[in-house]
C-alpha cells in the first residue's frame, strides 16, 4: 500500500508512529511525506531523524526544509573567519526562517550536532538529497506528488522544468486546474483557506488535484491518504 501525507510541522512523533499503527503501516508499505516535516512544533527534528533510518519513506522537500538548508552555514564551526562569512544576504535567509517557526527546530537539532554529529550530517545529506517532486502509478491511476503544487502551470510543461519556488512555494486555489490524466497530491496551503475554516481541517478534493495540508499547525491531526484505493485516515 502506497500513503500519503504531509505538514506534520513537529507534530509529535510517538503520535505519528500511533496513526501509522493504526493503519498497519509495515515494511511492506511505502510513505510519501510531502514536505514541512519541520518548524513550529516540537518535534520536527525527531521527525527527520526517524525518517532518515526509514527505507520506505520518502520526503519531498517542503520550503521550511529549504529554508533550513539555505541556513546551513548556522551548523559551521564557528571561528572569526566564519563569522565574518554570516553576510547580510544569510542573516536576511535567517530571519525568514526564525519567521517561519525555526526556533524549535533549531532546538531539537543542537544537541544531535554537539552529541552525534554524525547523524546529524546524516540528516543534514537526506535533506539536501531530498527530491522536490516524485510521480507514482497506483490501482491504474497517475499520480504527481509535490509540496505546494505546479506554479506557473502548463500542461505541456515537463516537471523537470519547474523552478523549486513552483514547486514549494506556490499558493493553488479552488480554481486552479492540472493534469486531465494524472492527479497532483499536494499540502502547504492549510484547507482551510481553500474552502474556509467551518469546512477545513480536512482533505479537500478537485477533479485534478487533492490537497492534503489539513493545518496540523492549527491542532488538527494529520492525514494519510491510502493511493491504493482513496481512502483517507484522519483521527
Amino acid at each position: 500500500m502506497i500513503y500519503v501525507t504531509s505538514d506534520l510541522h513537529g507534530y509529535p512523533l510517538k503520535d505519528f508512529l500511533a496513526c501509522l499503527q493504526k493503519v498497519n503501516f509495515s515494511e511492506e508499505d511505502f510513505l510519501f511525506v510531502l514536505g514541512d516535516v519541520i518548524d513550529r512544533g516540537t518535534d520536527g527534528a525527531a521527525l527527520l531523524r526517524w525518517m532518515v533510518q526509514q527505507p520506505n519513506v520518502e520526503l519531498i522537500l517542503g520550503n521550511h526544509e529549504a529554508m533550513l538548508l539555505s541556513c546551513s552555514f548556522l551548523f559551521a564551526s564557528l571561528s572569526e573567519e566564519s563569522a565574518a562569512d554570516i553576510d547580510e544576504q544569510k542573516l536576511k535567509r535567517l530571519s525568514a526562517w526564525l519567521g517561519n517557526g525555526a526556533a524549535p527546530t533549531l532546538e531539537g537539532l543542537r544537541p544531535i550536532l554537539k552529541e552525534e554529529p554524525d547523524v546529524f550530517m546524516g540528516i543534514l545529506e537526506y535533506l539536501q538529497e531530498a527530491p522536490l517532486y516524485d510521480t507514482v502509478e497506483v490501482g491504474g491511476r497517475k499520480f504527481v506528488l509535490v509540496h505546494a503544487g505546479l506554479g506557473n502551470f502548463s500542461p505541456d510543461k515537463p516537471l523537470e522544468d519547474y523552478t523549486p519556488e513552483e514547486l514549494y512555494w506556490t499558493r493553488p486555489t479552488m480554481e486552479t486546474r492540472y493534469f486531465e490524466d494524472a492527479t497532483v497530491v499536494f499540502g502547504h496551503t492549510p484547507t482551510q483557506f481553500l474552502v474556509g475554516w467551518e469546512e477545513g481541517g480536512k482533505m479537500v478534493q478537485t477533479d485534478t488535484w487533492i490537497c492534503i495540508d489539513v493545518g496540523v499547525i492549527a491542532g488538527n491531526k494529520p492525514v494519510l491518504l491510502r493511493l491504493d484505493d482513496m481512502q483517507v485516515f484522519q483521527e
